[in-house]
Parts: structure tokens; sequence; C-alpha cells
């Protein structure tokens, strides 16, 4: 009951994270005050506390102003939900303190990080440099815990992995293929998973972009009237179009470090039960 109540409440701490993450989504590069009250994009109206209470003014608005009834964007609902899902997820594995509170900072910073990249096609350094710092005093706490320097090296190796693979592919493709932004992404993340975590991160952030991609596309096709509305993206998916790559990479982290996905031994059971299959029915 108490553990309930613990992840309850992250997940609520994390509603209010991810309403603040908006604000610093929207007005990221802008020029713009954090400090300034919110309003209606269509109406300009200054917004009261009740209909800023995280997720639940959205549901109980129905998706639009108070004031004036435009529809409000189900980005800022989103992330919000996303925010405190994480949060959820991040006490629910993590039983350690120090290493929860890491883990929370860093799971915010990669919210911005996913949506600002689909938003813009763009990953803002300044949150690839937050990350790394979060990155670097998680892998000082866990040597620390450790009593030993030893591990040091593959999350070295990691990170070193991480970036020179994504720095190849921008280099060889003079940036068509992935952004420069990608590689230094790649350096943090790579350096909390380790040698070969990272790797098993790569694998699965191009076989789940390449999945999305396809089933996108195919959704694109089908709808018969007017442009397939994708969240968060600015216009319609066609084969040419440019696909942030940081949700794919992050989601990719997110299941090497959490659930502890290992690509080599996904395929090794697949090739096993193949194996098996075809005895069977031979």
């Amino acid at each position: 009951m108490i553990e309930t109540i613990v992840v309850l409440w992250h997940v609520l701490f994390g509603f209010i994270v991810g309403s603040f993450l908006n604000v610093v989504i929207f007005r990221l590069h802008t020029g713009k005050s954090l400090r300034g009250r919110s309003h209606c994009m269509s109406c300009g109206r200054m917004l009261k506390w009740l209909h800023l209470v995280p997720v639940f003014s959205f549901l109980c608005l129905r998706m639009r102003c108070y004031f004036c009834r435009a529809r409000i964007s189900g980005r800022y609902f989103l992330v919000e939900l996303l925010t405190g899902l994480l949060f959820g997820l991040t006490a629910i594995i993590v039983s350690d303190i120090l290493l929860r509170v890491l883990l929370l900072a860093l799971m915010a910073t990669l919210v911005v990080i996913v949506v600002y990249d689909l938003l813009h096609t763009i990953i803002p350094d300044e949150y690839v440099l937050i990350a790394s710092g979060i990155a670097l005093l998680m892998g000082l706490l866990e040597i620390a815990y450790a009593h030993s320097w030893e591990g040091a090296l593959s999350h070295a190796l990691g990170a070193l992995v991480g970036f020179l693979f994504f720095a190849s592919l921008w280099a060889v493709s003079k940036g068509r293929w992935v952004g420069l932004g990608d590689a230094k992404l790649a350096l943090p993340l790579g350096f909390i998973l380790g040698w070969p975590g990272i790797v098993s991160c790569i694998i699965l952030s191009f076989w789940i972009g390449a999945g999305i991609s396809l089933v996108l596309l195919g959704a694109q096709k089908v709808v018969k009237k007017g442009r397939l509305r994708v969240p968060f993206l600015s216009s319609s998916l066609t084969i040419k179009s440019e696909i942030p790559f940081a949700p794919f990479l992050i989601l990719g982290f997110l299941l090497v470090y959490f659930f502890g996905v290992d690509v080599f031994m996904l395929v090794g059971s697949g090739v096993t039960l193949l194996m098996n299959t075809f005895g069977f029915l031979g």
C-alpha cells in the first residue's frame, strides 16, 4: 500500500513537472521569460489556476479554452501524461533515493529533448549538456557504491561507441541520415548504459524508428480525406520526410536501462525458436 502511494505521488509530481516542461518547450529559444503567466494562444486571456491543473483541466475542459472555446493542442496533455508515467516508472524500478532523484531529473530533461526535436527537428545543446552532467553524476554514484573504478571503463566505452557511431553516420551522409545532435545525445546515454548496453540501444532505436515510420506511412495512405495529423509533427508524413531520431534513441535507452532489453538475447531466442519450429515441422 505504501509503495502504491509513493508511486502515485511520483506520477502526480510528474504531471506538475510536465506542465512546467510545456512552458519550457514552448518558450525555449524564443527570448520569452519562464516567469510570464500562461494565456490562451487564441484569445489571449490569462488563464486561472483551475484552468492549469495538469492533465485534469485538459480533460475537464474537453480540450478547449474556457473563455473562447478554441481547441487546445493535445501536445500539452501528452507531455504532462508522459512525464507522469516516466516518474512513476522510475519510482517503481529504482529504489535508491539518490539515484532516483538523478533519474527523475534525467527523465524531465529527456522529455524536453524528445518534444523539442519532434517540433523543430533540433536537439537543444543545453539540454544535452544537462543530460551529460546527470549521466556523470550517475556514473560517480555507481562507482561510489561499488567502491571500484572498474565500471568506469564500460561507461566510457559506451559513450565513445555511441558518439562515434552516430558521428560517422552524420559525416558519411553529410547530415542527411542523422544530425550531429544525435551523436551528442548518444554520449550521455551511452555513458549511462555502458558497453554493450549502448549497442542494444542503437539497434533498438533503428528497429523502433523503422517500425513507427512504416506504421505512420501506412496510416497516411488509408486516410481518405485530408492529411494525417501526426502528434507533435507540424506537417504530414511522407517517404521523404525528415524524421526526428532522438525519440527513437531515447526509447531504446529506456528499454535497455529500465527493462534490461538485450538485442542479442532477443535475436538468439528468435533464431532458436525458428530452428525448433522448422525442426518440429520437418
